[in-house]
């Protein structure tokens, strides 16, 4: 199952969708709730972009893999072994080269 965590269109200074990021994802891996997370953070200026890229940068070791959306496809490694492994429905971002979602790939 493929959890989704929306901070792209909710308005959140930086601060806040990196707090509300961070309870979400603790959240969904104390629950056991998923294995791949998509966060949805939009374009706009690429501020939230950076901050959620760097965020997951900052998380080293707690992810499996973390995966851009404008790599998301057939031919990107970890995409496939996450999709595989986790028994992704289609995503219609798939192959899109979306780079305004990442996906977390937990442990």
């Amino acid at each position: 199952m493929l959890k989704i965590i929306d901070i792209g269109h909710k308005n959140y200074g930086l601060d806040t969708a990196i707090a509300v990021l961070e309870a979400e994802v603790s959240k969904i891996i104390y629950n056991g709730e998923s294995k791949a997370i998509k966060i949805i953070h939009g374009h706009g200026t690429g501020a939230l972009k950076d901050a959620v890229r760097e965020w997951c940068a900052g998380q080293s070791g707690r992810f499996k893999a973390v995966i851009f959306g404008e790599d998301y496809d057939m031919f990107h490694r970890d995409s496939m072994a996450m999709r595989s492994t986790c028994g992704l429905p289609d995503d219609k971002d798939f192959g899109r080269q979306n780079s305004a979602v990442t996906y977390i790939w937990l442990r």
